[in-house]
């Protein structure tokens, strides 16, 4: 059972708010005012505290802010319950890490709703917590000497995500927490340009790694993950990558040499944009997603006309144009989305000559 703090100076609201709590599975403790509360809390270390704003010889305010310095209480989920309904109110309780805000008067499921969430989330992130813990410990007993030894790391311990197609796996500028192997599906990364133009910047298929930007530090994403089918992930966190990268030597020589042929693969791309025409662009950018996505050399390549553009950096309309010529020449079939490679070897042609 789990006990809430009360701290309440109102002897009816406090008895009336406790009763109702008690009828909800909860163990209540009372506090009359915030130094009572302080004493309470420190005491008795309850799983979330409730408490009100104005009350003598110590508000809410003061109450948090002395919580927040305590070791044993800092953690604990902070509640006001308040009548001030102020904007400038409400965002300083905030603003001093409160949790929640409840206006009064609040009904039954406005309270409990509210202590239900907060206690969750910090479930939730006690579970996040204990599973990194428990992937370092098993990493630490795990020899990994190859990139083929580190995939097979991801599938017995990763944690699983799934995301539908266009979905956003991960945002430019959000912290990195995970590292990612591809087990179904595709993902393209990109940026937005000054212009307000998405430039495709890597394409990951299956068995692919991705997301990983620093392998010392826990920077920011620098480039959007958006899934271009319906993919299925493998994750490791930061915090375990790391481990595995200072107790298997090995493993980072293999990583650097993907990393060096990424680089070359990415000047070749380069060189390609460069100094091709419209037509090699086209045919090659088509080929590099029949790669990435297809199973079968025959599979139907659904993909945006943008993303094909962005990838060849081509105008869409360009693009689009050099696409309805391949058509006609009977070397594609494109339908809305869906276009399917008939004629691979004169794809090839093309792209190269």
């Amino acid at each position: 059972m789990k006990t809430v703090l009360l701290i309440e100076d109102d002897a009816v609201l406090r008895e009336n708010t406790a009763e109702l709590l008690e009828l909800s599975n909860y163990n209540v403790i009372t506090a009359s005012n915030g130094k009572a509360g302080v004493v309470l809390a420190k005491k008795q270390e309850p799983d979330i505290i409730v408490c009100d704003i104005m009350m003598p010889q110590m508000d809410g305010y003061a109450v948090l802010k002395t919580l927040s310095k305590s070791k044993i209480t800092k953690y604990i989920p902070f509640i006001f319950l308040s009548a001030k309904t102020e904007r400038a109110d409400v965002r300083k309780g905030m603003n001093l890490g409160a949790d929640d805000y409840i206006t009064k008067p609040f009904t039954e499921d406005d309270l409990v709703s509210a202590i239900e969430s907060r206690l969750a989330k910090v479930s939730i992130l006690q579970d996040i917590k204990s599973n990194q813990k428990k992937q370092v410990n098993e990493s630490s007993d795990i020899e990994i000497k190859t990139l083929n030894d580190l995939k097979n790391f991801f599938e017995n311990h990763g944690t699983e995500f799934t995301f539908n197609n266009e979905t956003v796996i991960y945002r430019e500028g959000e912290h990195s927490n995970y590292i990612y192997l591809i087990s179904k599906g595709a993902v393209k990364c990109h940026q937005i340009n000054e212009l307000g133009k998405e430039l495709v910047t890597a394409l990951y298929k299956e068995d692919d790694l991705f997301g990983y930007h620093s392998f010392t530090q826990n920077t920011a994403y620098k480039e959007t993950a958006t899934a271009i089918a319906d993919t299925e992930l493998l994750g490791i966190t930061m915090v375990t990558f790391k481990t595995l990268l200072n107790q298997n030597h090995q493993v980072v020589i293999e990583l650097i040499e993907l990393l060096a042929h990424n680089l070359s693969s990415v000047k070749q791309e380069l060189l390609q944009m460069a100094y091709s025409t419209v037509n090699q662009k086209t045919a090659a950018t088509i080929l590099r997603f029949a790669e990435k996505i297809n199973r079968k050399p025959d599979d139907v390549i659904k993909i945006s006309r943008n993303d094909l553009a962005s990838v060849a950096g081509i105008a869409p309309e360009t693009f689009i144009r050099t696409l309805a010529l391949f058509k006609k020449q009977g070397i594609i079939k494109a339908d809305g989305r869906n276009i399917t490679v008939i004629d691979f070897e004169k794809l090839k042609d093309i792209s190269c000559n």
